[in-house]
Protein backbone atom coordinates (compact mmCIF):
# COMPACT_ATOMS: atom_id res chain seq x y z
CA UNK A 1 0.00 0.00 0.00
CA UNK A 2 1.27 3.59 -0.99
CA UNK A 3 2.01 5.61 2.40
CA UNK A 4 -0.63 8.65 2.42
CA UNK A 5 -0.40 11.28 4.65
CA UNK A 6 -2.13 13.48 7.32
CA UNK A 7 -1.96 17.36 7.61
CA UNK A 8 -3.26 19.97 9.76
CA UNK A 9 -4.57 23.42 8.82
CA UNK A 10 -5.11 26.77 10.56
CA UNK A 11 -7.05 29.82 10.17
CA UNK A 12 -4.83 33.18 10.36
CA UNK A 13 -7.47 34.69 12.95
CA UNK A 14 -4.92 34.56 16.04
CA UNK A 15 -2.35 36.57 18.29
CA UNK A 16 1.24 36.23 17.49
CA UNK A 17 1.56 34.13 20.53
CA UNK A 18 -1.16 31.69 19.71
CA UNK A 19 0.76 30.47 16.10
CA UNK A 20 3.93 29.74 18.14
CA UNK A 21 1.78 28.03 20.92
CA UNK A 22 0.00 26.07 18.15
CA UNK A 23 3.57 25.08 15.90
CA UNK A 24 4.66 23.59 19.56
CA UNK A 25 1.71 21.50 19.70
CA UNK A 26 1.26 20.39 16.44
CA UNK A 27 4.94 19.63 16.36
CA UNK A 28 4.34 16.68 19.33
CA UNK A 29 2.82 14.82 16.84
CA UNK A 30 3.59 13.04 13.49
CA UNK A 31 1.86 15.47 10.98
CA UNK A 32 3.17 15.38 7.54
CA UNK A 33 2.61 19.01 6.79
CA UNK A 34 1.26 22.09 8.96
CA UNK A 35 -0.87 24.72 6.30
CA UNK A 36 -2.37 28.23 6.85
CA UNK A 37 -5.29 29.30 4.55
CA UNK A 38 -4.56 32.67 2.92
CA UNK A 39 -7.90 34.35 2.98
CA UNK A 40 -8.72 37.83 2.86
CA UNK A 41 -8.75 39.80 5.56
CA UNK A 42 -7.70 37.38 7.56
CA UNK A 43 -3.34 37.73 7.84
CA UNK A 44 -1.53 36.79 5.30
CA UNK A 45 0.07 33.38 5.24
CA UNK A 46 4.09 34.03 5.49
CA UNK A 47 3.85 36.34 8.80
CA UNK A 48 1.73 33.48 10.76
CA UNK A 49 4.00 30.81 9.16
CA UNK A 50 7.44 32.40 9.99
CA UNK A 51 6.25 32.36 13.56
CA UNK A 52 5.46 28.78 13.26
CA UNK A 53 8.60 27.50 11.56
CA UNK A 54 10.87 27.48 14.30
CA UNK A 55 9.19 25.67 16.19
CA UNK A 56 8.27 23.03 13.66
CA UNK A 57 10.66 20.65 13.55
CA UNK A 58 9.17 16.91 11.62
CA UNK A 59 5.89 18.48 9.27
CA UNK A 60 6.72 20.45 6.01
CA UNK A 61 5.11 23.87 6.31
CA UNK A 62 3.29 26.64 3.77
CA UNK A 63 0.12 28.27 2.66
CA UNK A 64 -2.88 27.52 0.78
CA UNK A 65 -3.17 28.79 -0.79
CA UNK A 66 -2.27 32.36 -2.29
CA UNK A 67 -4.02 34.21 -5.19
CA UNK A 68 -1.39 35.94 -7.38
CA UNK A 69 -3.78 38.13 -8.13
CA UNK A 70 -3.22 39.35 -4.05
CA UNK A 71 0.72 38.80 -4.48
CA UNK A 72 2.79 39.08 -7.21
CA UNK A 73 5.03 35.98 -8.29
CA UNK A 74 8.12 37.64 -7.24
CA UNK A 75 7.00 38.39 -3.97
CA UNK A 76 5.89 34.90 -4.00
CA UNK A 77 9.15 33.59 -4.54
CA UNK A 78 10.81 35.86 -2.01
CA UNK A 79 8.58 35.08 0.74
CA UNK A 80 9.09 31.12 0.07
CA UNK A 81 12.75 31.20 -0.16
CA UNK A 82 12.55 33.30 3.47
CA UNK A 83 10.30 30.64 5.25
CA UNK A 84 12.37 27.59 3.71
CA UNK A 85 15.66 29.39 4.97
CA UNK A 86 14.38 28.51 8.55
CA UNK A 87 11.59 25.86 7.62
CA UNK A 88 13.61 22.92 9.17
CA UNK A 89 10.66 19.95 7.82
CA UNK A 90 10.82 21.77 4.44
CA UNK A 91 8.80 23.85 2.78
CA UNK A 92 5.31 23.76 0.08
CA UNK A 93 4.06 26.71 -2.00
CA UNK A 94 0.14 26.63 -2.23
CA UNK A 95 -1.64 28.58 -4.97
CA UNK A 96 -5.06 29.50 -5.89
CA UNK A 97 -7.10 31.63 -7.98
CA UNK A 98 -8.84 33.09 -4.94
CA UNK A 99 -12.52 33.19 -4.03
CA UNK A 100 -14.44 36.37 -2.65
CA UNK A 101 -11.54 38.35 -4.20
CA UNK A 102 -13.92 41.51 -5.66
CA UNK A 103 -16.09 41.69 -1.96
CA UNK A 104 -12.69 42.60 -0.92
CA UNK A 105 -12.00 45.18 -4.06
CA UNK A 106 -9.15 42.47 -5.37
CA UNK A 107 -9.40 42.43 -9.25
CA UNK A 108 -8.49 38.81 -10.47
CA UNK A 109 -5.96 38.25 -13.15
CA UNK A 110 -7.16 37.74 -16.74
CA UNK A 111 -7.33 35.60 -18.35
CA UNK A 112 -7.04 33.81 -15.00
CA UNK A 113 -5.63 30.51 -16.07
CA UNK A 114 -3.08 31.93 -18.40
CA UNK A 115 -2.27 34.12 -15.07
CA UNK A 116 -1.54 31.16 -13.08
CA UNK A 117 0.20 29.68 -15.85
CA UNK A 118 2.81 32.33 -16.02
CA UNK A 119 3.10 32.87 -12.46
CA UNK A 120 4.24 29.04 -11.78
CA UNK A 121 6.71 29.98 -14.22
CA UNK A 122 8.21 32.76 -12.73
CA UNK A 123 7.96 31.74 -9.40
CA UNK A 124 10.17 28.91 -10.43
CA UNK A 125 12.37 30.90 -12.92
CA UNK A 126 13.01 33.16 -9.75
CA UNK A 127 13.67 30.05 -6.91
CA UNK A 128 15.86 28.42 -9.26
CA UNK A 129 18.09 31.38 -9.05
CA UNK A 130 17.79 32.22 -13.26
CA UNK A 131 16.33 35.14 -14.61
CA UNK A 132 12.97 36.05 -13.78
CA UNK A 133 12.40 38.01 -17.31
CA UNK A 134 8.95 37.40 -18.46
CA UNK A 135 7.15 38.53 -21.40
CA UNK A 136 3.76 36.73 -20.84
CA UNK A 137 0.39 37.86 -21.72
CA UNK A 138 -0.34 38.98 -18.43
CA UNK A 139 3.14 39.44 -16.55
CA UNK A 140 6.11 40.93 -18.24
CA UNK A 141 9.04 41.25 -16.15
CA UNK A 142 12.63 42.59 -17.07
CA UNK A 143 16.07 39.87 -18.34
CA UNK A 144 18.31 41.30 -15.41
CA UNK A 145 15.60 40.92 -12.77
CA UNK A 146 16.75 37.62 -10.15
CA UNK A 147 16.59 36.81 -7.12
CA UNK A 148 18.94 39.01 -4.88
CA UNK A 149 19.04 36.83 -1.96
CA UNK A 150 19.74 33.20 -1.08
CA UNK A 151 17.28 30.12 -3.01
CA UNK A 152 15.99 27.19 -1.76
CA UNK A 153 18.70 24.18 -2.58
CA UNK A 154 15.82 21.69 -3.49
CA UNK A 155 12.84 22.90 -5.59
CA UNK A 156 9.78 24.10 -3.28
CA UNK A 157 6.53 21.12 -4.12
CA UNK A 158 4.22 23.11 -5.65
CA UNK A 159 0.43 22.34 -4.83
CA UNK A 160 -3.29 23.87 -6.28
CA UNK A 161 -5.83 24.63 -4.96
CA UNK A 162 -9.26 23.96 -7.05
CA UNK A 163 -12.55 22.55 -8.67
CA UNK A 164 -11.97 23.88 -11.79
CA UNK A 165 -11.44 21.37 -14.91
CA UNK A 166 -9.31 23.91 -16.43
CA UNK A 167 -7.18 24.79 -13.71
CA UNK A 168 -6.98 20.80 -12.18
CA UNK A 169 -5.61 20.20 -15.72
CA UNK A 170 -2.55 22.88 -15.24
CA UNK A 171 -1.96 21.42 -11.95
CA UNK A 172 -1.68 18.12 -13.80
CA UNK A 173 1.38 19.73 -15.86
CA UNK A 174 3.38 21.29 -13.29
CA UNK A 175 1.98 20.64 -9.72
CA UNK A 176 3.32 18.13 -6.82
CA UNK A 177 -0.61 18.31 -5.32
CA UNK A 178 -4.17 19.40 -6.25
CA UNK A 179 -6.11 20.60 -2.74
CA UNK A 180 -9.90 20.04 -2.70
CA UNK A 181 -10.80 22.59 -0.32
CA UNK A 182 -13.99 22.57 1.60
CA UNK A 183 -14.92 18.61 1.16
CA UNK A 184 -14.58 15.58 3.21
CA UNK A 185 -16.45 13.91 0.05
CA UNK A 186 -14.35 10.51 -1.29
CA UNK A 187 -16.76 10.52 -4.73
CA UNK A 188 -15.28 13.50 -6.08
CA UNK A 189 -11.71 12.34 -5.48
CA UNK A 190 -12.00 10.37 -8.97
CA UNK A 191 -13.20 13.44 -10.64
CA UNK A 192 -10.88 15.62 -9.95
CA UNK A 193 -8.50 13.08 -10.81
CA UNK A 194 -9.53 12.78 -14.27
CA UNK A 195 -9.13 16.30 -14.52
CA UNK A 196 -5.65 16.41 -13.40
CA UNK A 197 -4.77 13.75 -15.62
CA UNK A 198 -5.74 15.63 -19.19
CA UNK A 199 -2.54 17.60 -18.13
CA UNK A 200 -0.14 14.96 -17.14
CA UNK A 201 -1.03 13.47 -20.35
CA UNK A 202 -0.55 16.61 -21.96
CA UNK A 203 3.30 17.39 -20.02
CA UNK A 204 4.12 13.93 -20.63
CA UNK A 205 3.52 12.72 -17.29
CA UNK A 206 1.93 9.15 -15.85
CA UNK A 207 -1.49 9.52 -14.33
CA UNK A 208 -1.49 9.69 -10.79
CA UNK A 209 1.89 11.76 -10.57
CA UNK A 210 0.12 14.02 -8.81
CA UNK A 211 -1.33 13.99 -5.36
CA UNK A 212 -4.67 14.38 -4.59
CA UNK A 213 -5.21 16.34 -1.71
CA UNK A 214 -8.63 16.68 0.69
CA UNK A 215 -9.55 19.08 3.30
CA UNK A 216 -11.92 20.32 5.64
CA UNK A 217 -13.34 21.86 8.23
CA UNK A 218 -12.84 19.49 11.43
CA UNK A 219 -14.51 18.98 14.95
CA UNK A 220 -13.33 16.23 17.06
CA UNK A 221 -14.64 15.92 20.74
CA UNK A 222 -14.92 12.55 22.95
CA UNK A 223 -18.66 13.93 22.94
CA UNK A 224 -19.52 13.20 19.79
CA UNK A 225 -22.79 14.70 19.64
CA UNK A 226 -21.05 17.95 20.85
CA UNK A 227 -18.29 18.21 18.00
CA UNK A 228 -20.88 17.42 15.19
CA UNK A 229 -23.30 19.82 16.36
CA UNK A 230 -20.43 22.72 16.31
CA UNK A 231 -19.40 21.51 13.09
CA UNK A 232 -23.19 21.69 11.79
CA UNK A 233 -22.53 25.07 12.38
CA UNK A 234 -19.33 26.03 10.68
CA UNK A 235 -20.20 24.25 7.39
CA UNK A 236 -23.64 25.92 6.92
CA UNK A 237 -21.50 29.44 6.21
CA UNK A 238 -19.87 27.61 3.20
CA UNK A 239 -21.74 24.57 2.48
CA UNK A 240 -24.10 26.43 0.39
CA UNK A 241 -21.31 27.78 -2.47
CA UNK A 242 -19.37 24.30 -1.99
CA UNK A 243 -22.16 22.13 -2.85
CA UNK A 244 -22.44 24.15 -6.64
CA UNK A 245 -18.65 22.92 -7.32
CA UNK A 246 -18.88 19.92 -6.18
CA UNK A 247 -20.57 17.67 -9.02
CA UNK A 248 -20.88 14.44 -7.90
CA UNK A 249 -23.60 16.08 -5.12
CA UNK A 250 -27.06 15.78 -5.35
CA UNK A 251 -28.52 17.64 -2.84
CA UNK A 252 -31.89 19.90 -3.06
CA UNK A 253 -31.30 23.25 -4.02
CA UNK A 254 -34.02 24.49 -1.87
CA UNK A 255 -32.44 23.46 1.20
CA UNK A 256 -29.26 25.35 0.48
CA UNK A 257 -31.01 28.57 -0.56
CA UNK A 258 -33.19 27.80 2.69
CA UNK A 259 -29.70 27.23 4.95
CA UNK A 260 -28.27 30.20 2.97
CA UNK A 261 -31.23 32.83 4.15
CA UNK A 262 -30.42 31.71 7.53
CA UNK A 263 -26.67 32.19 7.80
CA UNK A 264 -27.17 35.55 6.06
CA UNK A 265 -29.72 36.59 8.57
CA UNK A 266 -27.30 35.62 11.33
CA UNK A 267 -28.83 32.77 12.88
CA UNK A 268 -26.34 29.63 12.83
CA UNK A 269 -28.43 27.28 14.87
CA UNK A 270 -31.19 27.95 12.59
CA UNK A 271 -28.97 26.65 8.99
CA UNK A 272 -27.15 24.19 11.10
CA UNK A 273 -30.55 22.38 12.18
CA UNK A 274 -31.48 21.60 8.35
CA UNK A 275 -27.78 19.88 7.96
CA UNK A 276 -28.63 15.82 7.90
CA UNK A 277 -25.92 13.63 8.85
CA UNK A 278 -25.13 11.81 5.59
CA UNK A 279 -24.74 15.40 3.98
CA UNK A 280 -22.97 16.43 6.88
CA UNK A 281 -20.27 14.03 6.26
CA UNK A 282 -19.30 14.85 2.83
CA UNK A 283 -18.11 18.63 3.94
CA UNK A 284 -16.76 18.20 7.63
CA UNK A 285 -14.68 15.89 9.65
CA UNK A 286 -17.03 15.73 12.54
CA UNK A 287 -17.23 13.39 15.69
CA UNK A 288 -14.96 11.25 17.85
CA UNK A 289 -12.00 10.28 16.77
CA UNK A 290 -13.76 6.98 15.90
CA UNK A 291 -15.64 8.91 13.10
CA UNK A 292 -12.85 10.74 11.68
CA UNK A 293 -10.47 8.12 11.29
CA UNK A 294 -13.23 6.08 9.33
CA UNK A 295 -14.12 9.31 7.17
CA UNK A 296 -10.21 9.76 6.41
CA UNK A 297 -9.60 5.78 6.08
CA UNK A 298 -12.90 6.18 2.91
CA UNK A 299 -11.00 9.19 1.41
CA UNK A 300 -7.53 7.38 0.85
CA UNK A 301 -9.67 4.31 -0.12
CA UNK A 302 -10.92 6.50 -3.02
CA UNK A 303 -7.35 7.76 -4.04
CA UNK A 304 -6.72 10.80 -1.52
CA UNK A 305 -2.83 11.06 -0.95
CA UNK A 306 -3.05 13.50 1.66
CA UNK A 307 -5.78 14.36 3.81
CA UNK A 308 -6.42 17.69 5.41
CA UNK A 309 -7.96 18.52 8.60
CA UNK A 310 -8.76 22.55 9.08
CA UNK A 311 -9.91 24.63 11.44
CA UNK A 312 -11.28 24.68 14.31
CA UNK A 313 -9.91 20.85 15.41
CA UNK A 314 -11.64 21.08 18.61
CA UNK A 315 -15.38 21.41 20.07
CA UNK A 316 -14.22 23.15 22.91
CA UNK A 317 -11.12 24.63 22.38
CA UNK A 318 -8.50 23.51 19.46
CA UNK A 319 -5.79 22.49 21.37
CA UNK A 320 -7.96 19.53 22.81
CA UNK A 321 -9.36 18.58 19.61
CA UNK A 322 -5.15 18.66 18.01
CA UNK A 323 -3.95 16.43 21.01
CA UNK A 324 -7.21 13.79 20.13
CA UNK A 325 -5.79 13.76 16.44
CA UNK A 326 -2.26 13.00 17.48
CA UNK A 327 -3.14 10.86 20.21
CA UNK A 328 -6.01 8.57 18.45
CA UNK A 329 -6.27 9.50 15.11
CA UNK A 330 -3.05 9.18 14.00
CA UNK A 331 -2.32 5.88 15.25
CA UNK A 332 -5.78 4.98 14.25
CA UNK A 333 -4.84 5.50 10.44
CA UNK A 334 -1.32 3.95 10.89
CA UNK A 335 -1.89 1.26 8.46
CA UNK A 336 -2.20 4.19 5.61
CA UNK A 337 0.12 6.21 7.59
CA UNK A 338 3.12 3.90 7.70
CA UNK A 339 2.84 2.02 4.66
Amino acid sequence: MTKRELSIAFQTDKRASAYIDLAKLVDEYSFDAVTVYCDAPFHPSYAPLMLMAPHIKRARIGPAGIPPSRMHPLDIAAQTALLADIAAGGVYLGLVRGGWLEDHGIKELQPPIQAMREAIEIIRKTLAGESAGYAGQVYRIADHVRAPYPTPQTKIPLQIGTWGEKLAALAGEFADEVKIGGSANPDVIPVIADYIAVGEARAGRAKGTVKVVIGAVSVIDEDRALARWIARKSVSLYMPIVSRLDPTLEIDPELMTTVQAHVNAGDDDAAARLIPDDILDRFVFAGNPEDVIKQCEKLYEAGAGRVELGTPHGARAAATGIHLIGKAVIPGLAHFLQS
